[in-house]
């Protein structure tokens, strides 16, 4: 037991030494796994928690949105910050990261839907074909007041 509290105190200190801290201050003691989010998403839905895992993708515009990987394969969700309030640094990228803020849901019209699928084919060479587009698109984010990535 002894061994035990002394590697979780370490891993705390290195944790710690090596973080840097955007935004406001993280409040919760725990987190909430990902992919217990994306299973039920309504149920989080403008509910404040703290997620964990390796920052895949970084705005190269303004630093103003991340995705942070689940922990289950080929899952991830999208951290958006205030634009300028809070500034991801592309070298955030393949690190580690802490982040709080509140699940929000984003209903998207038909029309945005149709410009979105369109606009996804575009990037990716394929035919477009708008009667696959069958109802609106809804995306569940994480609206972050704070995060801690390991540097």
């Amino acid at each position: 037991m002894k061994k035990f509290i002394i590697a979780v105190l370490f891993i705390s200190i290195l944790w710690a030494a090596d973080t840097k801290n955007f935004g406001e201050d993280l409040t919760l003691k725990e987190t909430t796994a990902i992919s217990t989010i994306l299973e039920s998403p309504e149920k989080y839905v403008d509910q404040k928690v703290m997620v964990e895992g390796r920052v895949l993708d970084v705005c190269k515009k303004r630093g103003c949105w991340i995705t942070v990987s689940s922990d289950k394969d080929f899952e991830s969700i999208m951290v958006k910050v205030e634009d300028g309030v809070i500034v991801f640094p592309q070298e955030s990228k393949g690190k580690m990261a802490r982040v709080e803020g509140v699940i929000e849901k984003i209903e998207f019209s038909m029309e945005e839907t149709l410009a979105k699928e369109k606009h996804e084919c575009e990037k990716e060479g394929k035919e477009f074909d708008a009667s696959k587009v069958t109802k609106p698109d809804v995306m569940y984010r994480l609206k972050a007041t704070g995060a801690a990535i390991e540097m």
